[in-house]
């Protein structure tokens, strides 16, 4: 097995298990939710996706995101800030900034 494949797979599993753990998902239910996670991150560094995540007050959010190195704003200063596991960090093409979501509540690509 290939090195990449076998960081994809610690990469999905860690993730699920963090969702099994810290929400209460089905191991069934976190894989998904991993694999879409994986899908959407692939997708946002080639250009801009159209994707849905549930808002921590309930509401189900549109987002158009990217992560393509082209299309992000110049970065200004340094990043010190602690990196966490729950939430992915794209930019919001719509709003122009830097937004989040938790990965858990990531509800659909389209």
């Amino acid at each position: 097995m290939s090195t990449q494949f076998k960081s994809l797979m610690r990469e999905v599993m860690r993730m699920a298990w963090q969702m099994v753990k810290k929400n209460g998902y089905s191991m069934s239910e976190a894989l998904k939710t991993a694999w879409m996670n994986i899908k959407l991150k692939a997708a946002m560094k080639e250009r801009i996706v159209k994707f849905y995540f549930q808002k921590v007050d309930g509401s189900i959010r549109e987002a158009y995101g990217t992560l393509k190195e082209s299309l992000l704003p110049e970065n200004k200063g340094t990043d010190n800030r602690k990196k966490s596991e729950t939430v992915q960090v794209y930019f919001d093409t719509e709003k122009s900034e830097y937004r989040c979501y938790k990965v858990a509540n990531l509800v659909k690509i389209a």
